[in-house]
């Protein structure tokens, strides 16, 4: 992902996608409490907590991963995906967009 900077949007290198620096700005925010919560769980094993509390958080910080993953994803289909489609017959892209991303939901759970 570039940094490209344009008035309060940025460019991904690849491509001329534009994703708003607040919705980047959001998702950056998630990444940092799930960092927190990472090093949260290596400070449980380097005091020696038990092994059952330190699994439970580990899974926790893996959920917070896939939901970010989860809304990245979404993000590019809803906002990158359309722009390359264009906007003919933009309502049963629309649905098939929601499909996809229904099912990937599903998928990743």
């Amino acid at each position: 992902m570039g940094s490209n900077k344009q008035g309060s949007e940025h460019e991904h290198l690849h491509q001329n996608h534009k994703h708003s620096d607040e919705d980047y700005k959001k998702l950056i925010n998630r990444m940092s409490r799930i960092i927190g919560h990472a090093n949260s769980v290596k400070t449980m094993m380097e005091e020696h907590r038990d092994c059952t509390e330190i699994l439970i958080q580990i899974s926790a910080v893996k959920a917070a991963l896939n939901n970010l993953g989860k809304k990245i994803l979404e993000d590019h289909i809803n906002k990158c995906v359309v722009d390359v489609v264009g906007e003919e017959q933009l309502e049963e892209k629309k649905k098939l967009l929601e499909d996809l991303n229904d099912a990937i939901d599903k998928f990743v759970r």
